[in-house]
């Protein structure tokens, strides 16, 4: 796995992986200027709440529950002095299906934060990593 980042100007980015996809990132944006892009402590989040959605996603599909949707909303603490490390991360996620098994859903989301989300059990390194969820009927 590689990626390349390049920088645009100021204090924005663009990284790529070797396929060419690639995501603009930005720090501190220009005064009076939007920002242009998620900074990377946000793609560190967004990261966790990919990986272990596809986990919940596919381990709940496994088990034939039958999800319409699943959203992943990651809240996180960061120390105050710098390094500005994650402290606390949460994920919560909001599963859409029919004739959803709670059980299930729940195997799923403990599957991903014990053994499968790459991401999540990395940063649980040196943050607290916490798991919910609740069902949808769709």
């Amino acid at each position: 796995m590689q990626i390349t980042s390049k920088w645009l100007d100021n204090m924005c980015f663009v990284a790529s992986n070797e396929l060419g996809h690639s995501v603009v990132m930005e720090g501190v944006p220009v005064e009076g200027q939007a920002k242009r892009g998620a900074s990377p402590m946000e793609l560190l989040l967004m990261g966790v709440a990919g990986c272990s959605s596809i986990d919940v996603v596919m381990i709940a599909e496994k088990q034939r529950q039958h999800i319409t949707d699943c959203q992943a909303t990651v809240t996180a603490k960061r120390a105050d002095d710098t390094p500005r490390v994650f402290t606390e991360i949460h994920i919560h996620f909001k599963v859409f299906g029919h004739d959803l098994k709670e059980s299930a859903i729940e195997k799923a989301v403990q599957m991903s934060a014990e053994k499968y989300c790459s991401a999540s059990i990395m940063l649980g390194k040196s943050a607290k990593v916490t798991h919910s969820f609740e069902l949808v009927a769709a």
